[in-house]
């Protein structure tokens, strides 16, 4: 008699990241589990900010970890490799790891003499996005590579050259302080303007006098932005803050593609009220969330207060600005200024759009140990991991039908919060919890819940059971990774146990079709949920 294989028999649905079936300890000494290349890669690279130390990892240890499965799977999965890398600058929003590892890429590629899979060329091409990375790429590649740049490297920077290179773009990202020029790339890769642009010609001619003859350099006449940058750089010094804050001076600014960054210079003097309320009109909303504290101590008006919180808090502004969720969290925290409080908790909640409003009963465990605080997310932040944790956690709880809320470290216990309440001020409520006893929380704070979120970067050190196991085998448990470590606390990819990775609100988005069934594969191979057509989950 048929006791499994019938219509009805349940199945488990699969998960990208995947377990090899090897285990191996934690940082902390824990019995963690391996696994397989493709997922270390993918933990890794959703987490890793180029050279940036962790806990447990020093920045080089990792860069040099990241290098060698991207090299390695260049190889053996190009197609795979390649989505990676071209998802992780857009979706992942994560810029240099993604440059770092379209170079690697095609030098592994190149030393293999491998010709299956997506062009070099075009890999390259995917990851240039804004218009200082060429160049950006051409100091890698040079600094690791030496000067003998290949013809794939050039032929994709100078695609992405034709499309990115306009005034604005110019004026805002050709200093002198870098290292590449825009002159200096275009001779390098020798980029042929685009047919459909037929002013790029002119424009290219200008960045090449910029670099080679500042002084002689004259603008292309029919380029309004680059004549009336140069007309207000042509104003004696004395004549340049009336010109701003008179009549008319935010238009003026806004034509001549002056940025906030290159005005204090230019005007030589201070950022007072008036100039910066002259420039605020032209500039972007990532940009006015990072000055809101400048914005006060210079005295800005409750007016054009008002109209920079309608901005940030716009919900096609969010989208647009690409922002992590967490940079609303560093904005609340260092804007002295109340009146920015409400736009940032809406911004916080529109980054957080993927975030499920999960069935049944929810536990909610995030992770505040040691580890997760000494890891700053990068170089130019103060916050932590332990933040991130605690803004994805916490956003997830008040969403959910009914879930508790708990901090966990070396000891655990609930984070109350309220239905309606700011997610901002929820934050408040975490503290800083030393070492890492997840399996002590699980056992003290699971009941009888739907299912388990671990937000944490899995290094426990407990000598006992790991902490998925003490959750009975029936009950979904998904581990929200924020660091990329090696090992595991679980096992992931098939049943009930699953790992998803990233510094963004993506991931969330995966357990409602896991649960309804559908298999979560990999982020850039499906934009919708998929009907599962396999075992392997990838």
């Amino acid at each position: 008699m048929a006791r499994f294989n019938t219509k009805a028999a349940p199945r488990g649905s699969t998960s990208a990241v995947r377990s090899s079936g090897h285990t191996a300890l934690t940082h902390e000494g824990g019995r963690g589990h391996l696994r397989d290349a493709r997922s270390e890669l993918f933990l890794l690279a959703v987490a890793n900010f180029v050279s940036q130390q962790t806990f447990y990892e020093s920045g080089a240890d990792r860069d040099d970890r990241f290098g060698a499965l991207v090299r390695r799977l260049a190889v053996q999965d190009a197609e795979w490799t390649a989505g990676l890398l071209a998802w992780m600058r857009t979706e992942g929003q994560l810029r240099t790891a993604s440059l770092v590892g379209a170079a690697e890429y095609v030098k592994a590629r190149l030393d293999a003499g491998a010709t299956d899979g997506p062009a070099n060329r075009q890999v390259v091409a995917s990851v240039l996005r804004r218009p200082d990375e060429p160049g950006e790429l051409l100091a890698y590649w040079t600094a690791r590579h030496g000067r003998n740049i290949p013809k794939p490297v050039k032929r994709g920077i100078a695609d992405a050259v034709r499309r990115l290179y306009h005034a604005r773009s110019l004026l805002k990202y050709d200093t002198g302080t870098k290292g590449y020029r825009f002159g200096d790339v275009l001779n390098v890769v020798h980029a042929a303007p685009d047919p459909a642009k037929p002013w790029q010609g002119e424009l290219f001619r200008y960045a090449l006098d910029r670099r080679h003859h500042p002084e002689s350099a004259e603008p292309p006449v029919r380029d309004r932005t680059l004549c009336a940058h140069r007309a207000l750089m042509a104003l004696p010094v004395a004549e340049r803050r009336g010109v701003v804050t008179g009549p008319g001076g935010a238009e003026r600014l806004a034509e001549a593609g002056i940025t906030w960054e290159a005005l204090a210079g230019w005007l030589q003097g201070p950022m007072d009220a008036a100039v910066w309320e002259a420039v605020i009109p032209s500039m972007g909303s990532m940009a006015l969330v990072r000055n809101l504290r400048n914005f006060d101590e210079a005295g800005v008006g409750d007016e054009v207060a008002a109209t920079v919180a309608r901005r940030i808090s716009d919900p096609s502004e969010v989208a647009k600005s690409r922002q992590f969720p967490f940079r609303y969290l560093a904005a609340y925290q260092h804007a002295p200024s109340l009146r920015w409080s409400y736009a940032l908790e809406q911004a916080l909640g529109h980054s957080l759009r993927n975030v499920p409003s999960l069935p049944g009963r929810t536990l909610v465990l995030v992770d505040r140990s040691g580890s997760m605080f000494f890891s700053r997310l990068s170089d130019r932040s103060e916050l932590t991991r332990a933040d991130a944790a605690a803004v994805f956690g916490t956003a997830l709880a008040m969403r959910a039908e009914k879930a508790d809320l708990v901090e966990f470290g070396s000891t655990s216990a609930a984070v109350k919060y309220r239905e309606g309440e700011s997610v901002l001020k929820v934050l408040d409520r975490f503290h800083d919890l030393g070492g890492t006893d997840t399996s002590g929380a699980v056992r003290r704070h699971f009941g009888k819940h739907d299912r388990v979120l671990i937000v944490t970067d899995e290094q426990y050190g407990s000598a006992g059971r790991g902490p998925t196991e003490l959750i009975p085998a029936g009950v979904p448990v998904y581990t929200w990774n924020l660091a990329g470590y090696r090992v595991g606390h679980g096992p992931s990819g098939d049943g009930k146990r699953h790992v998803f990775g990233g510094l963004s609100d993506a991931a969330f988005r995966l357990i409602p079709m896991i649960e309804a069934g559908l298999d979560g594969a990999w982020p850039w191979l499906t934009s919708s949920p998929r009907p599962h057509v396999g075992s392997s989950g990838a």
